[in-house]
C-alpha cells in the first residue's frame, strides 16, 4: 500500500519528475503525458459516477482502479530486471480487457440498432460517458505514440482501446438503451 505523509516534495520544482524506477524525466515527456492523461480520465470518470445508477457506479469504480493500474504500469518502464525481481512491477493483464469485453457484449444486447453516428449528449450521464470516451481515446493515442519509441505493455494498449468502446456502449445504455441517443444527420443545417 502507498503511504503519503507529505504531499509536496519540491523535487519537481525544476520541471522534472521521477518515474517508478527512480529515473528523472521532464514533466512533458511522452510517458508522463500518457499517464497524466489516464489520471485526467480517472477524474472525468469521478464526475460521471455522481450521476450513475448503482450498477454503473460499481463498474466505473472498478475502471477507476484499473486506471491506477495503468498509471502504475506506465510509470515504471519495462526492463529485463522485471523478470527476476522479487517484487515485479504492476502490469495490466488481458483479464482486465476481457472483463470490459464481457460487459460491452452484455450491454450491447439491449441497445437499439444504430443507423447513424451518435452525437454526445442525451442524458447527463450519457454526456459524461461520452466525455470519458474521448479522453480515453486521447490517452490511447498518447500511449500508442509512446510505444512507437519505448517499450509499453501491449495489454495496456488493448485495454485502452476497449475502454473507449465500453464508454460508447455505456453512454447509449444511459440514453434509455439508445432510444434517447442524439443521431447525426449529415448536412442537416447546411444552407
Amino acid at each position: 500500500m502507498v503511504v503519503l505523509n507529505k504531499i509536496y516534495t519540491r523535487t519537481g520544482d525544476d520541471g522534472d519528475t521521477a518515474l517508478g524506477d527512480g529515473t528523472r524525466v521532464a514533466k512533458f515527456s511522452a510517458r508522463v503525458e500518457a499517464y497524466g492523461t489516464i489520471d485526467e480520465l480517472n477524474s472525468v470518470i469521478g464526475v460521471a459516477r455522481t450521476d450513475a445508477c448503482e450498477e454503473f457506479e460499481a463498474r466505473l469504480a472498478i475502471i477507476q482502479n484499473d486506471l491506477f493500474d495503468l498509471g502504475a504500469d506506465l510509470c515504471r518502464p519495462e526492463s529485463e530486471e522485471d523478470k527476476t525481481a522479487s517484487h515485479p512491477p504492476l502490469r495490466v493483464t488481458d483479464s482486465q480487457t476481457r472483463r470490459l469485453e464481457t460487459q460491452i457484449d452484455a450491454m450491447n444486447e439491449s441497445l437499439e440498432p444504430l443507423n447513424s453516428f451518435v452525437l454526445p449528449g442525451g442524458s447527463r450521464l450519457a454526456a459524461s460517458l461520452h466525455h470519458c470516451r474521448t479522453v480515453a481515446r486521447r490517452a490511447e493515442r498518447l500511449a500508442v505514440e509512446l510505444s512507437s519509441r519505448e517499450i509499453v505493455n501491449a495489454h495496456l494498449l488493448i485495454y485502452l482501446n476497449r475502454l473507449s468502446d465500453w464508454f460508447f456502449v455505456a453512454a447509449r445504455c444511459a440514453n434509455d438503451n439508445g432510444r434517447d441517443d442524439i443521431l447525426w444527420v449529415p448536412g442537416e443545417y447546411r444552407e
